[in-house]
C-alpha cells in the first residue's frame, strides 16, 4: 500500500463508521454529506479489500475484519491527534523534572521563593539545579546547542542575544563591597586609594579570563591589587568572612549572607552601571505548557525582587 496516497480522514470516516455501524449516523458524526460517507466507504472498502459494513435485514453489521480494527484505530487516531496537539501540563499531578542553570550568586535568593511558590501547586515537580558551564553568551554555536537540549532555563546577566532562546528581565541588581565585621579598613575602602590598595579575591568564572569588575575599571584607566582568584562568588565571600581580603560582589548577595557570615557591606567608591539579570529558555519551549507556567513562577519571583529592593531604597 502507497502511503503517501493514503488520505487520513478515511480513518477519521472509518472510525465513524465502525462506532456508529451505520452510514448516516457516521456521516453527522464527522460533519459529513451522507452521500460523502457512502464515497469515503466505497473507498476503504477498496483499499482493505473488505466490505466493512454488511447489510443484515433492516440494519447493518461489522464485518470480523471491521470488528478487528475498532480497537488498533482508536489507538492510532489518538496518536496521530497527539502528533499535532499539545500535552496539557497540569501542575498538581505533574511528576515532570525541570533542569536550571543558576550561577551560584543568585541561587540564594531565587530558589527558596520559587521552591516555596510551587511547592503546595506542583508537589510532584522537581526541579534540577544543573552546574554552571560558563556564560551561555560566550559559547560557541555548537555549545549554545548542547545546552539548549540539555536545560529548560539559564539565568545570565548579559542581555546578548543566544541562538536558539529566548530571553526576559528578571531583575536588577548593584555591585558592592564586602568584608568582614572588624575588618581594619572597613568604611574606608569607600575612599579610591583605600578601595585600589586593599587586598581583593576576584572572581573568574568558567569562559573567562578575567573578573567582570577589572574589565570594568581598565576601562576607567585603574587597576586594583587582587590576592586571590577563585571560581565562585560563594567562595569569595567564605574567604572574606575569614580574612581581610575584600570582596566586589553583587549586593543582593552580600545580603542574604550577611548574618550567616558575620559581613559587612561597604558602598564601593566607584560604581559600575547596575546589573540586569535574564532569564533563558530554549526556543523549542516556547509554547511548552510545563515550560510556560513555571516561567510565569520565575517571572514573578524576579518582579517580587525588584520591588523588595524598590521598598528598600
Amino acid at each position: 500500500m502507497n502511503l503517501a496516497a493514503l488520505d487520513l480522514n478515511l480513518l477519521v470516516a472509518l472510525d465513524a463508521l465502525v462506532t456508529e455501524t451505520h452510514v448516516g449516523r457516521a456521516a453527522m458524526r464527522i460533519g459529513l454529506s451522507q452521500p460523502a460517507m457512502s464515497h469515503a466507504l466505497r473507498r476503504l472498502r477498496e483499499i482493505l479489500n473488505d466490505p466493512l459494513l454488511v447489510r443484515t435485514g433492516p440494519g447493518m453489521e461489522l464485518t470480523p475484519r471491521a470488528q478487528a480494527l475498532r480497537g488498533p484505530l482508536k489507538q492510532t487516531l489518538e496518536q496521530v491527534r497527539g502528533l499535532f496537539v499539545a500535552d496539557g501540563f497540569d501542575p498538581a499531578s505533574s511528576t515532570r523534572r525541570f533542569a536550571l542553570m543558576i550561577p551560584d550568586y543568585i541561587i540564594n535568593f531565587v530558589l527558596p521563593p520559587l521552591v516555596s511558590r510551587i511547592a503546595e501547586e506542583a508537589p510532584g515537580v522537581r526541579l534540577d539545579i544543573t552546574p554552571w558551564r560558563g556564560a551561555p553568551l560566550q559559547a560557541s554555536g555548537a555549545i549554545a546547542t548542547e545546552i539548549a537540549r540539555s536545560i529548560d532555563f539559564a539565568f545570565n546577566c548579559r542581555p546578548g542575544a543566544l541562538p536558539g532562546f529566548h530571553r526576559q528581565r528578571l531583575f536588577g541588581d548593584a555591585d558592592r563591597l564586602a568584608v568582614r565585621r572588624g575588618h581594619p579598613v572597613g568604611t574606608k575602602l569607600g575612599r579610591l586609594p583605600q578601595f585600589l590598595a586593599a587586598r581583593h579575591v576576584a572572581v573568574i568564572g568558567r569562559g573567562q579570563s578575567e573578573d567582570l569588575i577589572d574589565t570594568w575599571l581598565q576601562g576607567q584607566g585603574l587597576q586594583r591589587r587582587i590576592a586571590l582568584s577563585v571560581p565562585s562568588y560563594l567562595q569569595a565571600l567564605h574567604t572574606v568572612a575569614q580574612s581581610d581580603l575584600v570582596a566586589f560582589v553583587p549586593s543582593r548577595l552580600i545580603t542574604s549572607l550577611a548574618k550567616q557570615l558575620d559581613l559587612v557591606t561597604v558602598e564601593p567608591p566607584l560604581q559600575p552601571e547596575p546589573d540586569e539579570e535574564y532569564l533563558f529558555w530554549p526556543v523549542r519551549h516556547q509554547n511548552d505548557p510545563g515550560s510556560l507556567w513555571l516561567r510565569r513562577h520565575i517571572i514573578a519571583v524576579g518582579r517580587d525582587l525588584d520591588r523588595q529592593k524598590r521598598k528598600a531604597g
